[in-house]
């Protein structure tokens, strides 16, 4: 019986395997034109920190929301395209985004 490298190379003789990278590069900076706003609120008497603007891929945002709370060793969600980060973490949160790439604008207090 023949290995399935063995089929393909049956199937398509002229085909040159390429070799497969081991890591895929993270994208570094996304397309961003308005500055993302980092807003602080409270609910239900909880400080929470809201980064919301994004213009690109939700996927991209959900990622950077992921990012966000490892960095930050806290809980948070990702809905209505905002990123809610519980406790108040505006000036950690906005030298991350700088550090990456982005532009903040601070919103309130």
């Amino acid at each position: 019986m023949n290995s399935l490298e063995d089929q393909l190379k049956n199937l398509f003789p002229d085909h040159e395997p390429k070799e497969v990278p081991e890591t895929i590069d993270e994208p570094t900076v996304w397309l961003q034109d308005e500055p993302l706003l980092c807003k602080y609120e409270k609910r239900k008497g909880k400080p929470i920190t809201i980064i919301e603007g994004y213009t690109g891929a939700d996927l991209d945002f959900k990622t950077l929301a992921k990012e966000l709370k490892q960095f930050l060793g806290v809980g948070g969600s990702f809905k209505n395209e905002q990123i809610i980060i519980q406790g108040d973490y505006r000036d950690k949160i906005m030298q991350f985004l700088k550090d990456k790439g982005f532009k903040v604008k601070r919103v309130g207090g």
